[in-house]
């Protein structure tokens, strides 16, 4: 078999690195949740959507990664670029005016959403990876993590700030004029352009997902040729047999519960970053510009973390995320006034290092015939993980305020808010750190029940 000196010589690799970008990086995500609301819902349908598509990818994302490792992960690849086509045509043709007909459309969409998240978790990276196995090196991995990381926080760059741009009317407007075009556009018209921009990125996807072909590692020509019924019981059983697996792998259990730990609690954080760059007194202007400045950082930060993997034990890179998340979370409890901005980078930071960590380490460890499952039970631990943190906040920012209310029975309603959402950052570091300790213990009785059951093989043999 014939093997690449370089790994971006070969057309899989390319097209996973052009898949992330396409798919991840949306013209919409800096003004995610305004445009929720510009269409006419309220913060409770927002609210409420936003936790059907997180179920949506809690009930998929397993059974989407054993059908990965069965029927090829190009068709997978494929109909997830058609499902974000339509989750983005139908909110850029959806009428406006009834609320009823919006708020189903946008139930559609999440759902369709939370599919096509499912669909590409685990299938991308195996299918480059599983290329690098057949026609490269797998040591190559982190290089190919390296470029796609930064390949696609370029993406993000460009698609935050010109998705801010034309969402605005007065930007629009500016730009018409400035041309010479005696036109003049109003928010319910430029608020879409964003999605219609996505919308070209969804037909670029299924583009390049098109072209993908299937490694000779993948599923074998007798899964293909399975019927539904077969293929039904082929998938309960691989997805089985790798939740097993893992149980039954101290390493790959750890991987997956550290990388839990962090990713939760930090993306947690980073859904909130607008209220706390509030509250640190950073202008709202300056939050686009923020976020394109992480977009920058993540362009350095892959280098780094591939220099870590290969100069350190993974257990030493453990030691490293936990350093830099619990001085990231206590620094966000002091909310200094405009460097407070610091030690949120720092939990961009550190985000993106847990990903590129927990991918370089479980897919060195899992075999190609079960890698898209395993994948997508990491995806699984880490969304339910995000799910649940979002209840225990919900209600603590409830008994929050009840508190603060109690104390402070005359503040006005913005300022009870802003002070339960201070109180609550205090609960981040504490809680990272009790959680750490239960995981830490927990992968500990894995690795000594592993090193007995090891030990009294070699007795027996004896």
């Amino acid at each position: 078999m014939q093997q690449s000196s370089s790994p971006f010589s070969l057309a899989n690799v390319r097209r996973f690195i052009a898949f992330r970008a396409f798919f991840n990086a949306r013209f919409y995500y800096p003004v995610f949740t305004i445009l929720f609301l510009d269409y006419g819902l309220s913060i409770e349908q927002f609210a409420l959507l936003n936790t059907v598509w997180a179920f949506t990818i809690v009930l998929a994302e397993v059974p989407s990664g054993a059908l990965a490792d069965l029927i090829g992960r190009k068709r997978l690849m494929v109909t997830t670029s058609w499902l974000m086509i339509v989750e983005m045509a139908l909110l850029s043709f959806v009428p406006l005016g009834n609320s009823t007909l919006i708020f189903s459309v946008f139930f559609v969409n999440r759902v369709l959403s939370g599919l096509a998240e499912a669909l590409a978790s685990g299938a991308d990276e195996a299918m480059a990876y599983d290329t690098l196995v057949a026609h490269g090196d797998p040591e190559d991995w982190p290089r190919v993590l390296d470029i796609q990381m930064r390949v696609q926080n370029i993406a993000y760059m460009l698609t935050m700030t010109l998705g801010a741009m034309v969402y605005s009317p007065d930007t629009v407007n500016s730009i018409l004029h400035w041309l010479g075009l005696q036109i003049t556009l109003n928010q319910q018209v430029t608020m879409r352009f964003p999605v219609y921009l996505t919308l070209g990125l969804g037909i670029l996807s299924l583009l390049t997902t098109l072209g993908m072909q299937d490694p000779v590692t993948s599923p074998t020509d007798r899964a293909m040729e399975e019927g539904v019924w077969q293929k039904t019981v082929s998938v309960t059983r691989q997805t089985l047999a790798s939740g097993r697996w893992i149980l039954q792998t101290p390493m790959t259990l750890a991987i997956i519960l550290f990388g839990m730990s962090f990713d939760h609690v930090l993306r947690m954080l980073v859904t909130m970053t607008s209220q706390y760059y509030r509250l640190v007194e950073l202008p709202e202007a300056s939050f686009g510009l923020i976020g394109s400045g992480v977009a920058l950082i993540g362009l350095v930060v892959p280098r780094i973390a591939r220099e870590m993997v290969e100069r350190f034990q993974p257990a030493s890179n453990v030691v490293w995320i936990t350093t830099l998340a619990l001085v990231s979370l206590w620094g966000l409890t002091r909310f200094i006034p405009y460097y407070g901005v610091l030690p949120m980078v720092l939990v961009f930071v550190t985000m993106m290092m847990t990903s590129f960590f927990t991918s370089t380490y479980l897919n060195r460890i899992t075999s190609s015939d079960q890698r898209a499952t395993v994948l997508s039970f990491k995806g699984l631990a880490f969304n339910a993980a995000y799910g649940i943190i979002g209840i225990l906040y919900a209600g603590l920012i409830m008994r929050l305020r009840g508190g603060v209310l109690e104390t402070h029975p005359l503040w006005s309603h913005l300022l009870v808010e802003d002070e339960a959402f201070r109180q609550s950052m205090i609960r981040f570091p504490w809680y990272l750190t009790a959680l750490l300790v239960v995981v830490s213990l927990v992968c500990y009785s894995h690795f000594r029940l592993a090193d007995k059951q090891v030990s009294g093989k070699k007795r027996r043999k004896i």
